[in-house]
């Protein structure tokens, strides 16, 4: 066996995931579409992986369509929390700990809120509606369901600083986090811009419209057009919650759907789509 085979093996069952999660965002395929993509997988294991990996984005269906959650979709996204355990303690966020693990916690917290919220069988959050205030450790607004994944929230959020300038004493300038780092870390953190979910990462993105629009813009003039649909993500989402901003997302968007990139790309367009509330995805 290839040793590359498990890897090129996840890799394709999460972008069948996305695939999934696009058709039913479009109205098309049939019910429980996460429950389904386990058990019609040759590999359970990977497919339970690609629920980690695509994460929140698998209920775009049920958040912006008109796609019924299911019993077994609960299911299916539980299991994959308990075949791939997330740490028992939260990491710190950078610089204090690596960015990774924490991106990879707040893109779980986001997961396990909604799940919370679907498996609870209460109203949709309505698009462009922020989620309640905390009332219970979770971050979700309500308990959670017992026998229902669920990741405490993480704490800290991207800050945005611009470098200081240097000292007459001749020693190194803070760096800071620029724009365009900031910009690509919010991309990173995409998953978490659907309506329903809110926190400090949310804040983030409202303090720092302009920010997100040059990383945005400067990410397509670098042909880097997954990472310009990631921040895109949230420039949409700002708009749906009526923020202002420096520029008309509406052409940025029709833009990256014009451009390739396989079903993850494509999947963002359409949440960036819906959320501007065009016709189609």
């Amino acid at each position: 066996m290839s040793p590359d085979r498990p890897e090129a093996a996840y890799t394709g069952s999460a972008a069948d995931l996305a695939l999934r999660a696009l058709d039913a965002l479009r109205g098309i395929g049939g019910t429980a579409t996460i429950a389904e993509h386990v058990e019609k997988a040759d590999d359970p294991r990977a497919a339970l992986a690609a629920i980690r990996v695509v994460g929140a984005d698998t209920f775009a269906p049920y958040l912006l369509a008109e796609a019924v959650f299911h019993p077994q979709d609960a299911a299916a996204v539980t299991r994959s929390f308990e075949v791939f355990p997330p740490p028992a303690t939260a990491p710190a966020p950078p610089p204090a700990g690596p960015a990774e693990p924490w991106l990879v916690a707040w893109r779980d917290w986001a997961t396990t809120a909604l799940l919370t919220r679907f498996a609870q069988a209460g109203p949709e959050p309505a698009l462009g509606a922020t989620a309640p205030a905390d009332t219970d450790p979770y971050g979700v607004g309500q308990n959670p369901e017992p026998g229902v994944a669920h990741v405490r929230r993480p704490s800290g959020a991207p800050e945005l600083t611009e470098p200081a300038p240097a000292r007459a004493t001749g020693t190194v300038p803070d760096p800071g986090t620029p724009w365009q780092a900031w910009s690509v870390r919010m991309g990173q953190l995409s998953p978490l811009a659907l309506p329903g979910l809110d926190g400090p990462v949310h804040d983030a993105a409202r303090a720092a419209p302009l920010a997100l629009a040059r990383g945005a813009t400067r990410a397509v003039l670098r042909r880097d057009f997954s990472t310009a649909a990631r921040i895109t993500r949230w420039l949409a989402l700002l708009t749906a919650e009526g923020v202002r901003l420096p520029l008309d997302p509406l052409p940025l968007v029709e833009h990256l759907g014009l451009h390739g990139g396989g079903p993850r790309l494509a999947l963002d367009v359409a949440i960036s789509r819906r959320l501007l509330a065009l016709e189609g995805t």
